[in-house]
């Protein structure tokens, strides 16, 4: 029996593709006029965010990315695809197999990758949503874009999408993994901070299961590194507007924990495996200086998994346990 030509596209949020604020308003745009991302009448976003909003922070956002930009660009868009060219190396050997990676907002387009896998006339394709915990602003987001693009073609191939992840065993383990490596380094500072990136409250009610993966992934992870209650907390950064969101707030934590006697942190973001403006520049700068502003000594960020082999092995675990 003939194999099946597979192809597998690794997706993340993406980035601007130039360090200029025409390129960071283009990539804003498109990101904030998605009906998943923001939940408002559309009429009363569009007056919001054309006025409002673009004109004005891609200026701020442009200074962010500054901090964290390198010679290969946006740190998300290169480790992304530094990991999907070691998932691809993983199948090197299968001639039957395409691997891509694509970005929902930015290049390569969601749109462009799937066209690469149909052009290599695969049969079964295989979508890895690099979101651990499932929300219909990120992973339902994707979701929605490839099922618009295969709804244009005549011939629909298998598909096979990861919704979430957030408590297999070898995500779980790769993350405590990371966070045993930095203690054997330098020694468990006195408190584990686990901050997801947070989303409106409302979000929650509506039937989003984010809010209750995210704790279990946390309560994993503790479990896992034998962590006593008082020694790891939940916190949600990104926080935007005025309405509710989840809590408790990373910063507002952050500025109360040296009164509560916690002067020296760890700080993780497992809702992210790869490295982005988020982690860089609002936690491990911005939010760090908020900590030793309020009173903190020690502040240490544990990386995301990045292009790990500890990653490479669970994206194939993940597509080789929906593809079979």
């Amino acid at each position: 029996m003939a194999q099946k030509k597979r192809g597998i596209l690794i997706v993340n949020l993406g980035s601007p593709k130039h360090l200029t604020v025409r390129s960071v308003r283009r990539f804003l745009r498109k990101f904030l006029s998605d009906p998943r991302v923001v939940n408002l009448p559309r009429s009363l976003w569009w007056v919001i965010l054309n006025f409002f909003i673009l004109p004005f922070r891609p200026f701020k956002s442009k200074a962010a990315y500054a901090e964290v930009w390198t010679d290969r660009g946006s740190p998300l868009t290169f480790l992304t695809q530094d990991l999907t060219d070691k998932v691809s190396a993983h199948y090197k050997r299968n001639p039957h197999v395409t691997v891509a990676m694509a970005m929902s907002y930015g290049a390569p387009s969601l749109k462009s990758q799937l066209h690469k896998l149909q052009k290599a006339e695969c049969e079964q394709i295989t979508v890895v949503p690099l979101y651990p915990q499932y929300s219909s602003t990120t992973t339902a987001s994707v979701f929605d874009a490839v099922a618009m693009e295969l709804m244009q073609w005549r011939y629909i191939p298998e598909l096979h999408f990861i919704s979430d992840y957030h408590q297999h065993p070898l995500y779980i383990s790769s993350i405590a993994g990371s966070i045993q490596h930095a203690w054997e380094n330098q020694p468990a500072n006195e408190l584990l901070l686990m901050s997801f990136h947070g989303l409106p409250d409302v979000l929650t009610k509506k039937g989003d299961p984010y809010y209750y993966q995210c704790i279990k992934t946390a309560e994993l992870i503790a479990q896992k590194l034998n962590l006593q209650e008082d020694k790891w907390r939940v916190v949600f950064q990104s926080r935007f507007g005025k309405a509710k969101w989840l809590q408790p707030y990373c910063i507002e934590t952050l500025m109360a924990l040296p009164e509560e006697g916690f002067k020296n942190i760890d700080i993780i973001c497992p809702g992210f495996v790869i490295d982005c403006l988020e982690t860089l520049e609002e936690i491990n700068m911005t939010n760090k200086a908020i900590f030793f502003e309020a009173g903190g000594e020690q502040y240490r960020y544990i990386a995301c998994l990045n292009d790990s082999d500890e990653n490479v092995q669970l994206m194939v675990d993940l597509i080789e346990n929906k593809a079979n």
